[in-house]
């Protein structure tokens, strides 16, 4: 299968583990350049990884050789990168989420519909063994029909701000930086949210406290909510208590947990992507399931910087292979439409005390199961990358 090639466009910290798994893990993907605002960073990331090319964001764009560009920049740059794309005819992967407005995010979605091109969108933890696993204990009726959920994750993310700045801008909220992959993981594994009731508050007036990198700033505030409290009604009937805080401290409490009519499942992080699930049934002791997919976050390659990412960029190398085989790829256009919807939803309710409903929908088609991220007593690579094939 001919190899689709690929630039990325923003070096930041998240690129070292897209570049290094794009590189190394994805036999459909050329990786052939890479783009920054500050040039130094891409050429940086070019000579570490033996990327031929270093180019402006223009020069991707007209580049007949760039067919799909992956997009890693700050969540408030990604519509202006994304439709300058589209326009040039390249398809696209973006870093979560899609833009910081619906109206943004319905905009591009159309585009690239008239367009005839691919729009994927992260968080692809959702392709992950943790959140797979997960959907295969569903699929296969292990707790039956599920009633009820909770979804928990809280931080200090006016603190985490003074370290990641870009944190302090529109998107950098804990409910559109992390809420997102909780969000995506009950949505692949319960179907579209038809209706969000929600509780809010803002984010506070922070001070620096790191004073050794921080000294003499001026306060800020992270525009959004700090905290989102709401109920999701799926269309698959259950319903779901959601909690992000992120004006608490950083003692993170990652919780999924979905009630069903025959068990509970418990299901790990959706922030990473070999979150380990349990199973709970009356009257016994509660057990772990194991991976029936591969991408369990692992990397068999030689460890670098922020190598606990996983295996970010597996949404891309699926969203590749879809375009080479002509279907429709898992992470699409509606997924992320429809995450950013229910994020929306949330604070609208939040802010007006109405209920809201959506009116956006997607369909997301499990992966295969049966195959691997490594072999030989996690020392080398296996064939997971046979599930993306579809």
């Amino acid at each position: 299968m001919e190899k689709v090639r690929t630039a990325v466009v923003g070096c930041g910290m998240i690129s070292n583990i897209y570049i290094k798994n794009l590189k190394s893990l994805f036999s459909i993907i050329d990786l052939i350049a890479v783009s920054d605002l500050d040039r130094a960073k891409a050429e940086e990331k070019a000579g570490t990884w033996n990327i031929r090319r270093v180019m402006t964001v223009d020069e991707v764009a007209s580049s007949p050789e760039i067919e799909m560009v992956i997009n890693l920049t700050p969540a408030f740059a990604h519509y202006g990168v994304i439709k300058k794309m589209l326009e040039a005819g390249k398809h696209v992967w973006t870093e979560k989420v899609m833009t910081v407005t619906l109206d943004e995010a319905r905009e591009l979605c159309a585009l690239a519909d008239r367009k005839g091109l691919y729009l994927g969108v992260a968080p692809d933890t959702v392709l992950g063994a943790g959140v797979q696993t997960a959907r295969r204990a569903l699929d296969t009726g292990m707790i039956g029909e599920v009633t009820s959920g909770i979804a928990v994750i809280n931080r200090d993310q006016s603190l985490n701000a003074e370290v990641f700045t870009f944190l302090r801008g529109k998107g950098g909220s804990l409910p559109y930086d992390v809420g997102i992959y909780y969000i995506g993981a009950l949505l692949c594994l319960l179907g579209p949210v038809r209706s969000v009731k929600a509780f809010g508050a803002p984010a506070p007036v922070h001070e620096p406290r790191f004073l050794f990198r921080n000294a003499g700033e001026a306060p800020w505030q992270i525009p959004g909510s700090g905290v989102l409290s709401a109920s999701l009604r799926f269309g698959c009937g259950a319903l779901v208590s959601v909690l992000f805080d992120g004006n608490t401290v950083n003692a993170s409490q990652h919780i999924l947990t979905l009630f069903g009519t025959r068990g509970v499942l418990r299901v790990g992080d959706p922030d990473t992507f070999g979150g380990q699930n349990t199973l709970l049934y009356a009257d016994q002791k509660e057990c772990v399931l194991p991976f029936t997919h591969g991408y369990d976050g692992k990397n068999t390659l030689d460890p670098t910087p922020f190598d606990y990412y996983g295996h970010r960029g597996v949404g891309a190398a699926e969203m590749a292979y879809a375009i080479r085989q002509g279907r429709p790829n898992r992470c699409g256009r509606e997924y992320g439409l429809h995450c950013l919807e229910v994020l929306e939803a949330m604070e609208r309710s939040a802010s007006t005390g109405e209920t809201a409903e959506l009116d956006t929908q997607f369909s997301m088609k499990p992966l295969s199961p049966g195959y691997y991220s490594s072999f030989m007593g996690g020392s080398d690579r296996a064939d997971a990358e046979f599930s993306l094939m579809d």
